[in-house]
């Protein structure tokens, strides 16, 4: 999507894919600031172990704790974090406020953080956290910048709640291959008006979503998000926000379906 974005808007640039290993990663950023590389992208597992060799990182970025999009400033390499802001934006095209909405986050890891800390600043009422692992979900309210009200809760706890909730957000891997006939939840207690996001794109719609519809529920993957966080990166790099309806056509082609 980045390269036909270049080559829609006349930019003399390339996107490239670079298999970096955890123990080479130093090297990697030294080597790519060599070159004069204008910008990358980093994924998992590198979104945390990067930062220290980074020149400068953006508040949020720094708050989320890690970094997905590098930009080259003029020789110095600064870092930022564009999932949680992706996610945002794509939400923001089904819920125009986020006044007075409750929010559920299933799943504590790197994208429940960014996602956390993003919906926070964006000023939803109450986020609470359903997650296997209490320790986890209770290190990310500790550490949110932003005041939000926040409970941590065990699934089963999250499930009678489910009522309460005017946007479930789903960001584990549960729904994935090969777990495609599992859901991290039961939405039996779902509002009929809820939004249900899962941040999953393969398959494009999860059991976890199947149910969310079933229920009543309208429901997005995450192929919007994809879509905005490069958006998002695209912006940093060259100053233009292209265009995320075309980012999102071009993503679903490669993964051979339609968005539900």
């Amino acid at each position: 999507m980045h390269n036909d974005s270049f080559q829609r808007y006349d930019i003399n640039a390339e996107f490239f894919a670079f298999h970096v290993k955890k123990e080479a990663l130093q090297d990697a950023v030294k080597g790519f600031k060599a070159i004069h590389l204008a910008g990358f992208n980093i994924t998992v597992p590198h979104k945390t172990a990067i930062m220290p060799f980074l020149d400068e990182i953006d508040p949020l970025a720094q708050a989320i704790g890690a970094v997905n999009t590098v930009v080259n400033d003029d020789g110095r390499f600064i870092g930022y974090n564009t999932d949680g802001s992706g996610f945002l934006e794509a939400l923001k095209k089904e819920i125009p406020s986020f006044d007075n909405k409750n929010m559920l986050l299933i799943g504590a890891g790197g994208a429940a953080r960014a996602i956390y800390f993003t919906m926070a600043h964006a000023g939803v009422q109450s986020i609470d956290i359903a997650n296997r692992t209490l320790d986890k979900a209770e290190y990310l309210v500790k550490n949110c910048p932003y005041p939000v009200d926040s409970a941590v809760l065990r699934i089963e706890d999250a499930e009678e709640k489910l009522s309460k909730y005017d946007l479930i957000v789903q960001t584990t891997s549960i729904g994935m291959h090969p777990e495609i006939n599992r859901s991290p939840i039961c939405l039996d207690r779902i509002k009929k008006d809820a939004f249900v996001s899962d941040i999953i794109y393969t398959p494009l719609e999860t059991k976890f979503l199947q149910d969310a519809k079933r229920h009543g529920a309208r429901t997005q993957n995450g192929i919007p998000m994809f879509a905005y966080q490069g958006a998002l990166a695209f912006e940093k790099w060259t100053g233009i926000l292209p265009d995320t309806e075309r980012m999102q056509s071009i993503v679903l082609k490669h993964l051979g379906g339609k968005s539900c």
